[in-house]
């Protein structure tokens, strides 16, 4: 039986020896600590008397000692409970471990060294007298002013030691010690008791063996790549010896100046480019993965480290390519493999997902040849943090297989810069909870968490939840940690009846400014979702009469998204992207439309369909393959970019519901080139099938055609068009001849 449920069965059985520790707001208890405790312990005693007072109204005095048969709370390791309780062994409790024993007259909590006290009194709070710390700056305090507690019996150890959520909010280091996660990044000072520290975190190659330092002397001690030795975008050649021996001591150099730290991270860097030299590359071929030369070289580095230091933990990655465990090699009892889950489905279970099935290999692999193991899972989309991400019914799951496969730490990255994601007080809430007691039920915890956190509005808002996470089911859509958009899974008729959802807990936290701003807060994901797809759910609305506003003008929708995104303190809006820069990217993607071209004049509006550069996809922008930029000769002022070094469709607009099933419909689009020849071939446009897998149209468009700094209309032809289709417009690779290209939009007249 895990331990809240043997908690709620003490407090519902009301066994003998309860004790009433305050009764109408007055008490005879104290709480008692030891005066050579742990700053933690006092910390722990401290934490207990205040939050006890405000639960009950009376004042706790805080003391070393007690009179025999006195009524008190001891809190820390104390003979008074080696007397009570001679066979709990808190030595046997690890760091976190906790110990909850009481009767009639005295309460003991204590635990490990240094944070299972104040992680003992934390679950007394929280489990037994009713407390919530919902985020850094908000809790639920419970006021009892007659606080009876039933004989607790419990001792506890968690079976993850490494616990981290990645969330802004989460690093605080008072609420991180509330949540019990003691991980790199959380803010946890000594008093509150501490937290892990991996000296380098991760991607250490280069920070322990610099190229800028060494390449120009030693090439060899760098990856070999079809032939040449090479240190941008690369490794380190994991079999010489020699880089081997100053990498060794350029470590020993970094633990020497932080020798409490531990843990040292001696792991890959942020990309491939492993050697491929004749000793790494057989070493490789023998393990059946590149992870092999990796563990052999990670092995020996944490062999010289033990000599010195024989606590130390040595970790390294199982990551992209080495993710994959070798054979006939295995990790050192002080090496700990951290297995990352980057290129997994976060809609399905990890153990039970049709599309995690070498995931789920790749683990039990490790599991059975690591004594132990840390998991990167990642639970944020970091193409944009500000979108739904419909992941949660796999977080319980997962993190129970991965305690399953000998995982002993866990680092849930989630979107530590941004303050208006999916629920993210929600997720850092329960994910601690979960790390914490894997058993939990997460329904349950996420019930609880938003009847505490939104009050009145939780009724929807947890429907809403519902409703994003069946869509994405029913779509069986593979939900990476980097995804463009929505469109992929989250239908428009559910898009509105989630608007309906968030106006409906809207009105039930009007009354409420607190619980009024914590919903607006939770809304951002949505309202992003209408922003980017506004012309499709504004034509469903008036499609289906559906029983909300239709989405405003788009600039207008854009400014007031930006103004509550900067009141909410957004920061980031993706990895590596900060606010502002979205904020100038939707500016420029909603501007005013410009006029309609000429052909479109005069027409009925259902026989014509505009579609401008605003809602384009562009795709390798990281790549530099596409842009939104200004252009005065454009009809709305801006266009989509593409230099011409490349062939990729990276121009592109999918038809949605601008047009029904076989509908013929005449199709250009308006373009231009900034041309270098006066013959040759500008670039190459058309209509793609998804459906079929098939061109519905491809044209190569002349120089002559396209030049200059007028916009061209370039006709595509008469097609059946479909959802499904998509316009694409691509460069093709002609720098001598052509410069750029712009794509301004695409029209359709309907052909009568």
């Amino acid at each position: 039986m895990h331990l809240i449920a043997s908690i709620l069965m003490i407090l519902a059985a009301q066994t003998p020896g309860e004790a009433v520790l305050a009764r109408d707001g007055a008490t005879d208890w104290v709480i008692v600590v030891a005066e050579d405790a742990l700053a933690a312990e006092r910390t722990a005693a401290a934490e207990l008397q205040e939050h006890l007072q405000a639960v009950t109204g009376a004042t706790f005095a805080v003391q070393p000692t007690v009179a025999p048969g006195a009524k008190a709370i001891v809190v820390g390791p104390s003979p008074l409970l080696a007397e009570a309780y001679p066979d709990v062994d808190l030595g046997a409790l690890g760091r976190d471990g906790i110990v909850l024993k009481s009767n009639d007259t005295r309460l003991y909590l204590a635990g490990g060294r240094p944070r299972g006290t104040l992680y003992a009194v934390y679950t007394f709070l929280e489990e037994v007298v009713g407390c919530r710390w919902w985020s850094s700056t908000e809790r639920y305090v419970p006021e009892k002013r007659t606080l009876a507690v039933p004989a607790l019996d419990t001792v506890y150890v968690p079976h993850l030691i490494y616990r981290e959520a990645f969330y802004r909010d989460a690093f605080e280091g008072v609420y991180a010690a509330r949540s019990k996660c003691n991980g790199h990044f959380v803010r946890v000072a000594e008093e509150y008791g501490g937290h892990y520290n991996i000296l380098g975190w991760c991607h250490t190659f280069y920070q322990i063996l610099p190229p800028e330092q060494y390449f120009a002397e030693y090439p060899d001690w760098y990856s070999e790549i079809d032939g040449e030795r090479r240190s941008e975008g690369t490794q380190l050649c994991l079999t010489n010896e020699a880089m081997r021996v100053e990498f060794v001591k350029n470590a020993l150099e970094w633990i020497r100046r932080n020798p409490e730290a531990g843990m040292i991270s001696i792991s890959q860097n942020d990309w491939h480019g492993n050697c491929q030299c004749a000793k790494c590359r057989a070493q490789d071929e023998a393990a059946g993965s590149p992870s092999g030369s990796l563990l052999h070289f990670v092995n020996a580095v944490a062999a010289e480290i033990e000599k010195e230091y024989p606590e130390f933990l040595v970790e390294t990655l199982a990551y992209q390519y080495t993710r994959k465990a070798p054979t006939g090699v295995t990790p050192r009892h002080n090496v700990i493999i951290r297995l990352c889950s980057i290129e997994c489905s976060y809609s399905q279970p990890l153990a039970t997902g049709e599309q995690n099935v070498e995931f789920k290999r790749d683990m039990e692999a490790w599991s059975a040849i690591a004594p132990r193991l840390f998991v990167w899972d990642y639970v944020t989309n970091f193409r944009d943090y500000i979108m739904p991400h419909p992941n949660l019914r796999v977080l319980a799951p997962n993190i129970r297989f991965f305690v399953a496969n000998n995982t002993v730490g866990l680092f849930e990255q989630g979107d530590s810069s941004c303050s208006i994601s999916d629920f993210p007080e929600l997720r850092a809430w329960l994910l601690a909870h979960l790390m914490w007691e894997p058993e939990r039920d997460a329904d349950a915890l996420i019930n609880e968490f938003m009847r505490g956190y939104y009050g009145p509005a939780a009724e929807p808002l947890r429907t809403y939840i519902d409703l994003i996470h069946d869509a994405a089911e029913r779509s069986g859509v593979y939900l990476r940690c980097y995804m463009a958009d929505t469109s992929e899974w989250f239908p428009v008729e559910d898009v509105i009846r989630a608007v309906q959802l968030f106006d409906e807990a809207a009105e039930r936290a009007k009354e409420d400014p607190v619980l009024a701003t914590r919903v607006a807060r939770a809304r951002m994901p949505l309202d992003n979702v209408v922003l980017n797809r506004h012309r499709e759910v504004a034509r469903a609305v008036k499609r289906t009469g559906a029983a909300i506003a239709a989405p405003a003008e788009p600039t207008a929708l854009a400014e007031a998204f930006i103004a509550r995104a900067e009141g909410f303190a957004a920061n980031s809006y993706r990895e590596g992207g900060d606010f502002g820069q979205y904020a100038r990217m939707l500016r420029l993607r909603f501007r005013p439309a410009g006029p309609l071209p000429v052909a479109c004049e005069g027409l009925p509006e259902e026989d014509y369909v505009v579609i401008e550069d605003n809602w384009f996809s562009l795709h390798g922008v990281d790549n530099g393959w596409s842009a939104l930029v200004d252009d005065a000769a454009a009809a709305d002022k801006a266009a989509a970019y593409m230099p011409s070094n490349h062939t990729q469709w990276a121009v592109q607009y999918a038809i949605r519901d601008e047009v029904s099933e076989g509908e013929r419909w005449h199709c250009y689009a308006e373009l231009r080139c900034d041309a270098k020849a006066a013959s040759g071939v500008a670039l190459v446009a058309g209509v793609y099938d998804t459906r079929e897998g098939k061109h519905v149209a491809q044209r190569s468009v002349p120089i002559a055609e396209a030049a200059g700094t007028d916009y061209k209309t370039v006709d595509l032809g008469v097609h059946a068009l479909a959802p499904g289709m998509y316009f694409w417009v691509a460069p093709v690779n002609n720098p001598g001849e052509v410069d750029a290209i712009y794509v301004d939009r695409f029209y359709l007249l309907r052909e009568r």
